[in-house]
């Protein structure tokens, strides 16, 4: 997930709290009913979540639905496409991705450095999901801002969150064994700390994947609905024992020595974990996109289910890739192109009353923001388009309350 922060500034001003009765409502109005793990004084925690407002059976919007669904489909099947070619074959007569890693090429000077970048990426997801994707939204609503908290919750139109948050660990597991299906890999960050003399250190790993993994999935579901539940301390708590015991293998990666063998590993990343994970993504996008243009031809309420089955699956082989989010996908923006978080609702329905989906468009090259967290004019015209597309547009297109949206009934 990309976090904008510009779009946040844009969805902070959007939010309102409410305080209502406790009788759940048409209007989505939601209440946390872990109560007991309010703010002291509070009673009754009430949140207004304009989901309805922008609604598949309403003619301001409905003709244009199919069209914006297919166009930002569309987006992520190239976006994809364009992923899995950056590092399989290269772009427009660059050398391919794959190549430059696996030989310890331009930016990495030996394979400790490769080995290094992929636990910064595993370090960086998982104080992602940790700090940002459970503990933002947590901290919001500790601080009496409900409505924000919902926001920031990623994944809230499908009640997907969970899923997502598990799989992201699982790309860390991943990374971490060199497989894709979590077997320990022959050529694996696991097997070489097993084979030098760290046993203790591998399995300390793989305990607190699992026990991130496992904390996560008991978080009370949805997660938009249980902010201030206690499991979702639990989670935070795991994830961030499993970021401090990867930061100890960190350090110990410049004690490497065996070079053939740190060779061997960054080979089978890439090959057994990296390019099949894109080619899923790829494959998966573009089965999702042929399933939106039906939904488009044909809108119906089997076609809403059948296009949110499609995003579901799309949706795993992204979440299971964000331990590697360096490279092409961090290069050329396509991240943000097709995660970024939250979403600017407002202009969503600008773009589905009008018609005219331009401003998914952006052209040179990526810019974000600086390192010091500031953006230059070109980098807020690339944001904002980026708000307008990619799986969470898609998702608020295809969801409602967690369920694929109905053709007929509001």
């Amino acid at each position: 997930m990309k976090k904008n922060i510009f779009i946040l500034g844009l969805m902070a001003l959007a939010a309102t709290v409410t305080s209502c009765s406790k009788n759940d409502d048409d209007n989505n109005n939601i209440v946390d009913p872990d109560v007991t793990t309010m703010p002291e004084g509070t009673s009754d925690p009430r949140v207004t979540i304009n989901e309805t407002d922008a609604d598949y059976n309403d003619p301001r919007y409905q003709a244009n639905w199919g069209n914006y669904a297919e166009a930002v489909s569309s987006h992520l099947k190239n976006d994809a496409e364009t992923l899995y070619k950056a590092w399989n074959e290269g772009l427009n007569g660059d050398e391919a991705f794959q190549t430059t890693f696996k030989e310890a090429k331009g930016a990495y000077h030996s394979y400790n450095d490769c080995i290094e970048q992929i636990l910064d990426g595993c370090i960086d997801i998982a104080n992602e999901v940790g700090e940002s994707k459970i503990g933002d939204p947590r901290d919001k609503w500790e601080n009496k801002l409900y409505t924000e908290a919902v926001y920031a919750v990623e994944s809230w139109y499908s009640y997907h969150s969970i899923q997502d948050y598990a799989n992201n660990i699982r790309s860390i597991q991943n990374a971490f064994f060199c497989t894709y299906n979590g077997k320990q890999g022959q050529h694996s960050i696991a097997a070489y700390l097993s084979k030098n003399a760290q046993a203790e250190l591998a399995k300390d790993v793989n305990d607190r994947i699992v026990a991130a993994i496992v904390a996560i999935e008991g978080m009370a579901a949805p997660f938009r609905n249980h902010i201030g539940n206690p499991t979702v301390l639990t989670a935070m708590e795991a994830c961030d024992r499993l970021k401090s015991v990867l930061r100890t293998l960190k350090a110990e990666v410049e004690n490497f020595d065996n070079e053939e063998e740190l060779r061997n590993i960054v080979a089978d990343y890439v090959d057994v974990v990296v390019l099949p994970t894109y080619r899923d993504l790829a494959t998966a996008n573009a089965n999702l996109h042929n399933t939106v243009q039906q939904l488009k031809a044909n809108p119906s309420t089997s076609t809403f289910e059948a296009a949110a089955k499609a995003w579901m699956a799309a949706r795993q082989p992204w979440e299971s890739s964000e331990a590697f989010l360096f490279g092409p996908v961090d290069e050329l923006g396509l991240d943000p192109n097709m995660d970024s978080w939250p979403l600017d609702q407002d202009a969503i329905k600008n773009v589905l009353s009008s018609g005219d989906f331009s401003g998914m468009e952006w052209d040179g090259e990526f810019e974000g923001e600086d390192e010091n967290g500031n953006m230059s004019k070109h980098a807020e015209e690339i944001a904002e388009a980026q708000s307008i597309r990619g799986f969470h547009t898609l998702e608020f297109l295809l969801f409602k309350n967690g369920q694929p949206r109905t053709v007929g009934n509001k």
